[in-house]
C-alpha cells in the first residue's frame, strides 16, 4: 500500500470523524508497514496508540477495507527516536495532538439540536453564556442532573462553539475517568510534570462526570490543583455530575467547596412538553431519513406520556418505532406502537410506593421509619413527614384518606395541612426545594 492511497484514505477519515478529531488523531499517524492483514502505524506517545486504538481503530480498519486492502486489525507503535534532519513535517502536528488528549466530540450534540423547555433553560442559557467565550462570569459552570437529561449533549455544544467562535482557544473535554487514566499514566511513566504543564496551559477546561473521581484520594489531589491554577489564571472551567457537588459521596469537603463557588445548575427531569418538543424534532429528521412513512396523530403524545425515565429511553424508542415501521412497511399508528415498545412501556409503568417514599425521605434525614409513622411532632420529625405526605401526593394516584391511613392512621386533612406547608416552603426555602427535586429523582430513577 503507497502513502499516496494512504493520502486517499486519511481524507475520508476527515468526513467521517470530523475536522478536529483527524487533526488531533488521524493526521499524525503514520504507516509503516501492511502485511499479512495487519495495518502498522507509528504514533507520538504510547497514550496517543492508546487512545487511538480505543476510539478510532474500527473506522481505519473499515475505510482501508473499503479501499481494497485485507486488513483484520491495526496496531500502533511509538515512533522511534530519528536524526533531526529526519523529522517527518507533520511532527508539529503531533506534538499538538498529544498536547492536548481530550476525547472525540460528537457532531451531533450543538445548540441547535438541543430542545429547550423549562426544565433545562437555565442549563442552556448558562451553557450558551460560557460558550460565547470572553471575559469569565461564573467559574466553574458545574452542570448536574440524573441520566439522559442532556449535560453530555451541553458539554459538547460548548466545546463545538467555542471552537468554532475562536478556533485558536485550546478547549479539552474529557470525562474524569480519562483525567484519571492520564495522571495514573504519568505517575508511572515519571512524567507529572509534562502532566500539569498540559492541564494548566489550557484555555476551557471541561470535564464529564466528575464523580468519578471520588474516593480516588490522588487523583482528587491532583484535579484540585489544576482547578485552583486554572481558576488564578482566569480561565474557564466547565464541569458535570449526576449530583450536586454536596452529595456526592468521598469527594474531598474543599473539592465540594471549589465546585460550588461557580454556578451551579440542575437538569431537572423533563416534563410532558419537553418530552414532546423532543419528539417531533426527532420525528421530523426521521421523516427525511424513512420517506413515505406515516405517522398517526397522538402517537408522540402518547410517548410523551408513557416515557418519563429520560431523553435517551425516549429517543431510542422513537428509533425503534421508526425502523421497526419502516422494515414491515406499515403506518405508525398506536396500536404499532404498542406493540413494538411494549417492553420499554412496561418499564416506564413501574409505580412509586408510598412505603417507597417513606423509606427514602426516612434515609435522607437520618430519622427512623417507624418515627415517620408515628405520633411524634418534633420538628426534625415532623418536617421530614410533611415531606413525604407532598411527594406521595404527587407521585402516587393515592387519595388523601388512604395516604392518611399508611402515615399512622392519620385523618386526611392533616395530609392535606402538610402537602400545602410544604407548597408555602418551597417558594422561599431553597434548601427544602433542592431536598425536594433530589428525592424525586431518586425515587423515579
Amino acid at each position: 500500500m503507497t502513502n499516496d492511497m494512504w493520502g486517499k484514505i486519511r481524507e475520508e477519515l476527515r468526513q467521517r470523524v470530523g475536522k478536529n478529531n483527524y487533526v488531533t488523531w488521524i493526521e499524525p499517524l503514520r504507516l509503516a508497514d501492511l502485511r499479512n492483514g495487519v495495518a502498522r502505524f507509528e504514533v507520538p506517545t504510547t497514550f496517543f496508540g492508546d487512545w487511538v486504538s480505543r476510539n478510532f481503530a474500527d473506522h481505519i480498519c473499515s475505510h482501508l477495507n473499503n479501499s481494497g486492502q485485507s486488513v483484520d486489525r491495526v496496531e500502533f507503535s511509538v515512533t522511534a527516536r530519528a536524526p533531526v534532519a529526519a523529522k517527518p513535517v507533520a511532527k508539529p502536528v503531533a506534538r499538538a495532538a498529544e498536547e492536548l488528549p481530550g476525547a472525540p466530540l460528537d457532531q451531533r450534540f450543538t445548540f441547535e439540536t438541543f430542545v429547550v423547555g423549562k426544565p433545562n433553560e437555565l442549563a442552556h442559557a448558562a451553557a450558551r453564556r460560557v460558550a460565547e467565550g470572553g471575559p469569565v462570569t461564573f467559574n466553574p459552570l458545574f452542570l448536574y442532573g440524573g441520566v439522559g437529561l442532556g449535560k453530555t449533549h451541553l458539554m459538547h455544544a460548548i466545546a463545538h462553539e467555542l471552537q468554532a467562535r475562536q478556533p485558536e482557544l485550546r478547549v479539552l473535554y474529557l470525562s474524569a475517568e480519562q483525567f484519571m487514566y492520564r495522571f495514573v499514566q504519568a505517575l508511572r511513566e515519571r512524567q507529572i510534570m509534562d502532566f500539569k504543564e498540559l492541564f494548566r496551559s489550557v484555555d476551557v477546561l471541561m470535564v464529564d462526570d466528575v464523580q468519578f473521581i471520588a474516593g480516588k484520594d490522588s487523583t482528587q489531589e491532583e484535579f484540585f490543583h489544576t482547578f485552583n491554577a486554572l481558576v488564578d489564571q482566569n480561565k474557564q472551567i466547565v464541569i458535570s455530575a449526576d449530583r450536586a457537588p454536596g452529595e456526592i459521596k468521598d469527594l474531598e469537603e474543599r473539592i465540594k467547596s471549589r465546585l460550588q463557588c461557580g454556578l451551579v445548575v440542575d437538569l431537572h427531569p423533563t416534563d410532558y412538553e419537553l418530552r414532546l418538543g423532543i419528539l417531533q424534532t426527532k420525528a421530523e429528521q426521521y421523516r427525511q431519513q424513512y420517506r413515505g412513512l406515516v405517522l398517526a396523530e397522538g402517537v408522540l403524545e402518547f410517548l410523551a406520556h408513557r416515557i418519563t425515565t429520560n431523553v435517551r429511553v425516549l429517543e431510542g424508542a422513537l428509533t425503534r418505532l421508526f425502523a421497526f415501521a419502516s422494515l414491515v412497511g406499515r403506518e405508525i399508528t398506536l396500536e404499532l406502537t404498542q406493540d413494538c415498545l411494549s417492553d420499554i412501556l412496561r418499564a416506564s409503568d413501574r409505580k412509586v410506593t408510598i412505603e417507597e417514599i417513606q423509606r427514602k425521605v426516612a434515609e435522607h434525614y437520618n430519622i427512623r421509619l417507624s418515627d415517620m409513622i408515628g405520633p411524634k411532632r418534633l420538628r426534625n420529625i415532623a418536617r421530614p413527614r410533611q415531606i413525604a405526605m407532598y411527594l406521595a401526593k404527587q407521585l402516587t394516584p393515592r387519595s388523601l384518606p388512604e395516604i392518611g391511613r399508611r402515615f399512622g392512621g392519620r385523618d386526611h386533612t392533616t395530609i392535606m395541612h402538610g402537602v400545602r406547608k410544604i407548597e408555602e416552603l418551597m417558594s422561599t426555602d431553597s434548601q427544602l426545594s433542592d431536598d425536594l427535586q433530589m428525592l424525586k429523582r431518586v425515587l423515579q430513577a
